[in-house]
């Protein structure tokens, strides 16, 4: 794609914008940095409907647990720019993975509060989220017992909330004095525990399968959003079939073996 045919001037001469830096994309949005009245902030043109959709959640939010937005136009927001040195990726492979679920734990409790403000009127509900997976079901007996545990807990949903639908390591960003808030999300509702589930089945984790690992997280995780194991373990079945579904769809025999494996775990936790 050739970023340079994007054009951001209008914009730029609207909110009296500097460009500070080279503009980038990501698989569903374009990216431009720049400064706005002193502040670090972030250009960003959604090029996909859930991108625009998680323009408009991220407006909802104000800024609490998730990064502000400044002034927005249709497809694209202008937000502020994590400038802080954290990852929470790099944390996780240099050996801070509690920390990193903490933090990660922190970040949802604060989306999934109450707010004054009535929700967006087009969120999506997780039922239909669940299409591939549910078409997915006949193929193999993994994807049959994810879709199976999945219906059982949409059948049977508690603590509904405005998600964030796409919550893993590389979605929190270290905002300096702002602390950690995130970025990207998908504008769905429902059960709290979906959430939970996605920070245990990242496929960019190498250490995601370790079955120690799993074990130690499911544990550290449950205890910081005050889940129940089992329930907690239960959307980990639901979620990694979904993924697992999605990878399917796209081709990706990998992506599609670590989610496979990751249902595994929480499936042999809640045997045994």
């Amino acid at each position: 794609m050739n970023l340079s045919s994007f054009h951001w001037q209008p914009l730029l001469d609207r909110w009296q914008l500097t460009r500070d830096g080279a503009p980038f994309a990501t698989p569903g949005s374009e990216l431009l940095p720049v400064r706005w009245q002193g502040h670090l902030a972030m250009l960003k043109r959604a090029l996909a409907p859930e991108e625009k959709s998680g323009g408009v959640l991220l407006r909802w939010w104000d800024g609490n647990g998730a990064a502000q937005v400044y002034a927005h136009d249709e497809d694209t927001v202008l937000m502020e720019r994590a400038t802080g040195g954290g990852d929470l990726f790099t944390m996780v492979l240099e050996g801070q993975d509690d920390e990193a679920s903490r933090i990660l734990c922190a970040t949802l409790a604060r989306l999934h509060a109450p707010r004054n403000a009535p929700p967006p009127a087009h969120l999506v509900p997780l039922r239909p989220w669940f299409r591939s997976l549910a078409a997915a079901a006949g193929e193999d007996s993994r994807f049959t017992r994810s879709w199976a545990t999945a219906q059982a807990l949409l059948d049977d949903p508690r603590d509904p909330v405005v998600l964030h639908g796409d919550m893993h390591h590389r979605n929190v960003l270290d905002f300096g004095e702002r602390g950690w808030l995130a970025i990207d999300p998908k504008c769905v509702t429902g059960e709290r525990g979906f959430d939970y589930a996605n920070l245990l089945t990242n496929p960019d984790l190498p250490i995601v399968i370790r079955s120690g690992r799993f074990r130690r997280q499911v544990e550290v995780i449950a205890e910081a959003a005050q889940l129940d194991t089992r329930r907690l373990l239960r959307w980990v079945v639901a979620f990694a079939g979904l993924s697992a579904a999605w990878f399917r769809e796209d081709e990706d025999d990998d992506g599609i073996a670590s989610d496979f494996a990751v249902a595994d775990l929480a499936w042999a936790m809640l045997e045994g």
